[in-house]
């Protein structure tokens, strides 16, 4: 498969989980892929090692999405290294303990908007401008399910993520005539590291989730990275400004 050919992408939160997956998704596409994470070094180098190994064409610069300047030297490193910028995947977030509003530290909202909006914001800024320089590009942002519906104990995330919903939509307003499309997926159940680790700590949890979901089972991180993929594709090319849930019809129901 090669819709991506010749283009470059951005992915953060690139060494695990969804971000993992869509990197691998983006160079099997043919795109060269910068990746990046703050905690999970190693992570990274693995996604490097894989890509890689299958013929692809990545480089991993650790990044912490919540600051600033860390994302700024991100993006100008990616065009340092591969002249320009077409596709983004803003996917770089943390977990997220439960609190009640009325319970939770100040401190904790904060550090949750800063990673997960601020993050966004910041990437979007700095991709932005060179996406123009290359003549468009398609940035997709990681929201979640929680963007679209409210869940207790978890105002922070779901304040945070409704943030890159509206984000995402005046971007695409903002940006359209220059080219880019920016759209953002909402995953549901997710089997990432994480999710599969929560699943075995809490089975019983667990199963009334997945009890839950319309389809009957979890998704892949697999089946998140084909679609930010084709998102970026010109398969997509009419579609912006779109707060895609892939949740197995959570949202439906």
């Amino acid at each position: 498969m090669s819709m991506l050919k010749g283009k470059v992408a951005i992915v953060t939160g690139g060494s695990s989980g969804i971000g993992r997956a869509t990197t691998c998704a983006f160079a099997a596409a043919g795109a060269k892929v910068a990746l990046s994470s703050d905690l999970n070094l190693q992570g990274g180098a693995e996604t490097v090692r894989m890509i890689t190994d299958a013929g692809g064409d990545a480089f991993f610069i650790k990044c912490d999405v919540s600051k600033e300047e860390e994302v700024k030297d991100m993006v100008a490193e990616t065009i340092k290294r591969y002249g320009r910028l077409d596709c983004a995947f803003n996917n770089a977030g943390m977990g997220v303990p439960e609190s009640l509003i009325a319970d939770q530290p100040s401190e904790h909202w904060d550090q949750i908007m800063q990673c997960h909006l601020y993050g966004v914001f910041y990437c979007m800024k700095y991709e932005i401008p060179h996406m123009i320089k290359s003549g468009g590009g398609s940035i997709v942002n990681t929201s979640s399910l929680a963007g679209l519906k409210g869940y207790p104990g978890l105002s922070s995330y779901c304040a945070a993520k409704w943030g890159i919903n509206g984000l995402t939509m005046t971007g695409a307003l903002e940006y359209a005539k220059q080219g880019i499309r920016v759209n953002s997926v909402c995953p549901g159940w997710i089997e990432t590291p994480g999710v599969i680790h929560f699943a075995e700590m809490f089975p019983e949890l667990a199963k009334k989730v997945i009890d839950g979901i319309p389809l009957g089972h979890g998704g892949k991180p697999e089946e998140v990275a084909d679609t930010v993929v084709w998102l970026c594709s010109d398969s997509a090319s009419y579609i912006t400004g779109v707060n895609l849930a892939i949740d197995g019809g959570i949202k439906a129901s």
